[in-house]
C-alpha cells in the first residue's frame, strides 16, 4: 500500500490558499518527499502527517519554488533530535546548491547523503521500492520521477513441498531471497508464481511534452503532471516557458494510458482550475483538477 499526498499545487509562488508543489508518498515505514518549496513545512503539519519519517528528499530542479522551502525543513528535522540519515537527490550541482542554502543550516545531528543524478534515465533502489528519474525539457537541467513497487508471485505450498524445502526457509523465498545449505540451493522461482501487478506512480512537472514521460508513465496507477495554464490562449506562452496547459498533460496522460492524472503545478493567475476540465476529461477521462492535500491510497491489485 501506498499513501500519495499532493501536499500544495501551486506553480512559482505560494498563495494564501495553494501551497507550493511538493508531493509526499508514504509506503513501508518510510517516506519520501518529492520537491520541497516554501510552505511545505505547514502543508505537511495541514495534513496530519510527520516530517519524522522522511528518509529521501528528490529535486526536480533548483528553481526556488521547487526547492526554497528546504533549510527550514532540514532545521526542523534537526530540533526534532532526528540523527538517521537523510538521502538527498537531484540534478548535478545538487550538493553545491544545498550547501548554499545551509549557509542558515549549518549544524545538523544527521547525516546529508548526496545522490546525483548524471545520466538521462538513472534508477535508485530503497526501502522497498524503486525511484527512477528522467530528463525532460525545461530551461534548466530537470527530471521527472517514476516510483515503483514490486510484487512477487504467489506462494506455491504445492511446489515447495515437493521440492522437499524446509518449512524454516519458506518465508525468505517469498521474500525473494535465496537459500544454500548442505550444498542444496533453493531459489524464489521454485516456489514462485509469477510476478504479480505492482504500484506505480509518474510525476511531472516544469516542462513541455516530451517522449520520456510518456514512456516512463506508461500503465502508471496515478500519473501526477504539470498543468500550469488552462486558458486556451496560453499556449504560445507554454512553449516559450517551457511549461505544459492542462490539454497536453491530458494528452499524455491518454497515451500513456495512465489509470488516474492529477493536475498540478498551476500560475497563480489560474483561480479555478475545475473550469477547465470538461474540455480536458474530453481528452482524458480520468483527469482531476488536484487540490491541496489531495490524497490518495494506492492498494496491490487482488488477483
Amino acid at each position: 500500500m501506498l499513501d500519495v499526498c499532493l501536499l500544495g499545487t501551486g506553480g512559482m509562488m505560494p498563495l494564501p490558499y495553494r501551497w507550493l508543489t511538493s508531493l509526499m508518498i508514504r509506503y513501508n515505514g518510510s517516506s519520501l518527499l518529492i520537491d520541497c518549496g516554501e510552505g511545505t513545512q505547514i502543508a505537511i503539519k495541514e495534513k496530519g502527517w510527520s516530517f519524522k519519517p522522511i528518509d529521501v528528499i528528490c529535486f526536480t530542479h533548483y528553481h526556488g519554488d521547487h526547492i526554497s522551502g528546504l533549510p527550514g525543513m532540514l532545521l526542523t528535522m534537526g530540533n526534532a533530535d532526528r540523527t538517521e540519515p537523510l538521502t538527498l537527490i537531484g540534478p548535478k550541482g545538487l550538493e553545491r546548491v544545498v550547501g548554499a542554502l545551509r549557509v542558515i543550516a549549518p549544524e545538523l545531528p544527521f547525516q546529508i547523503i548526496y545522490k546525483e543524478i548524471t545520466e538521462r534515465e538513472q534508477t535508485f533502489e530503497m526501502n522497498g521500492y524503486r525511484l527512477k528519474a528522467f530528463r525532460v525539457n525545461h530551461n534548466v537541467p530537470c527530471y521527472g520521477y517514476v516510483l515503483e513497487v514490486d510484487r512477487a508471485g504467489r506462494f506455491d505450498v504445492v511446489r515447495a513441498e515437493a521440492a522437499e524445502i524446509p518449512k524454516r526457509f519458506w518465508g525468505i523465498l517469498q521474500k525473494g531471497e535465496t537459500v544454500v545449505e548442505d550444498g542444496r540451493i533453493f531459489t524464489p522461482d521454485m516456489v514462485l508464481g509469477p510476478a504479480r501487478k505492482g504500484l506505480k506512480i509518474a510525476y511531472s512537472t516544469d516542462t513541455r511534452p516530451t517522449d520520456s514521460i510518456r514512456a516512463n508513465a506508461k500503465g502508471a496507477d496515478l500519473f501526477i503532471c504539470e498543468g500550469m495554464y488552462g486558458e486556451k490562449d496560453k499556449q504560445k506562452k507554454a512553449k516559450e516557458y517551457k511549461h505544459m496547459t492542462f490539454y497536453e498533460a491530458a494528452e499524455l496522460a491518454r497515451a500513456a494510458e495512465v489509470r488516474e492524472m492529477w493536475l498540478t503545478h498551476y500560475s497563480p493567475s489560474l483561480n479555478y482550475p475545475e473550469e477547465f476540465m470538461k474540455d480536458v476529461r474530453a481528452i482524458f477521462k480520468n483527469s482531476v483538477a488536484a487540490k491541496d492535500g489531495q490524497t490518495a491510497e494506492l492498494v496491490f491489485e487482488e488477483a
